[in-house]
């Protein structure tokens, strides 16, 4: 199995507004307002607001380390071209940003952006203002991708609760653990079917993906939208890249650092290993098990968490071994959102926290762990 992640950084001032600048930025660097670019060890790419900067490792690896070292290189590569000025910042969401301070990339793929737009009304925290890490994961034929597909959906509420890192919603701590999941599931509300609350229905052969797929795009047809019928529409916290011949995880928060990120990868690759995992598989015990996830975070699921990080260890190699103790510091002390919330609430500041999380991504060291 290979393995691909992407990353999704917003761009900020020394006060930490976000600036939408991420064409600027780019084309400081090639010469042109590009979509993607070659950025030593990694693509650095345009995402749809321009207050965010997509890294991606510039090839897919088999294993963890490999992808933390480019990406780490990636950021430091950024930070030696913009050494004052820019400040990265992970997160689910950026914390303080307002809408009327983003704006949409305007240089190309102009037509999909309208047709979103008229259809969904793009202006809203769900599309503008949110921050994925996600993760592609190789498949060798049918009768894998459906076992993989189908193991990962009912892993999702789990992965879900470790990665919630979006709190606080325009200043503001709103008591859920996972906004941009509330905010995502609901920006393409007038088609529902499109992200499917989040957690695929299990999946039985490829046919029954593709006729789903079909109906969405007759949908979309009916409503003169046909320019969206890719595979790329897919919003639900699990798709399939058939382009890429990989699965492709959408659901999970980013962090803080790309050792975080890569602490959930590693995680979820020693589950995969397990011939046998304690975790459900009915559709509306899973949506149940999200709702806890988005709204409490780890606190909500701790001993199943807690059951699972022992199947992981025990089928871990010894490299992913190097990243599971970042697992057990947030299971048995919060998610990323659990811990900003409690020392937002205690400090009644944000500027101090979003300062330690910019020094966490440049550093690559997770927050909380001395």
């Amino acid at each position: 199995m290979t393995v691909g992640t992407e990353h999704e950084y917003s761009i900020n001032d020394a006060n930490f507004a976000a600036l939408p600048v991420s064409d600027q930025i780019i084309k400081s660097i090639c010469g042109s307002f590009s979509d993607e670019i070659l950025f030593g060890d990694v693509k650095l790419g345009k995402e749809l607001q321009k207050t965010v900067l997509e890294f991606v490792p510039r090839i897919p690896a088999s294993g963890v380390a490999p992808l933390e070292k480019m990406l780490v290189q990636g950021i430091r590569k950024f930070y030696h071209i913009f050494p004052t000025g820019y400040h990265l910042l992970g997160l689910g969401m950026h914390p303080t940003l307002t809408l009327d301070r983003t704006t949409v990339w305007d240089h190309d793929e102009k037509e999909y952006y309208e047709a979103y737009n008229r259809l969904f009304n793009i202006r809203q925290h769900g599309w503008l203002n949110i921050q994925a890490f996600q993760i592609n994961l190789s498949y060798t034929g049918e009768r894998d991708l459906l076992a993989q597909y189908n193991r990962i959906r009912s892993l999702l509420p789990y992965l879900i609760a470790l990665s919630a890192s979006s709190p606080i919603v325009e200043g503001r701590l709103t008591g859920v653990m996972d906004n941009r999941l509330v905010f995502y599931r609901e920006n393409q509300k007038e088609v529902p079917e499109i992200c499917n609350s989040i957690i695929p229905s299990r999946l039985m052969s490829l046919g029954d993906y593709r006729k789903a797929q079909d109906s969405i795009y007759d949908k979309l047809r009916s409503r003169d939208a046909e320019i969206l019928c890719e595979e790329w529409l897919n919003s639900s916290g699990l798709i399939l890249r058939f382009s890429r011949n990989c699965l492709e995880i959408k659901a999970l928060d980013e962090q803080e650092c790309a050792r975080s990120d890569m602490a959930i990868l590693a995680l979820l690759m020693a589950l995969l290993r397990s011939p046998v995992l304690p975790v459900e598989s009915d559709h509306d015990e899973l949506l149940s098990l999200t709702e806890t996830a988005i709204r409490k975070g780890t606190a909500g699921l701790r001993p199943e968490l807690e059951t699972l990080f022992h199947h992981a260890w025990h089928h871990a190699t010894t490299e992913e071994r190097q990243y599971l103790p970042v697992i057990e510091h947030r299971i048995t002390h919060g998610s990323l959102s659990e811990q900003i919330a409690e020392r937002y609430l205690k400090e009644q500041k944000i500027e101090p926290i979003l300062t330690d999380m910019a020094a966490s991504l440049r550093k690559n060291a997770p927050y909380g762990i001395e």
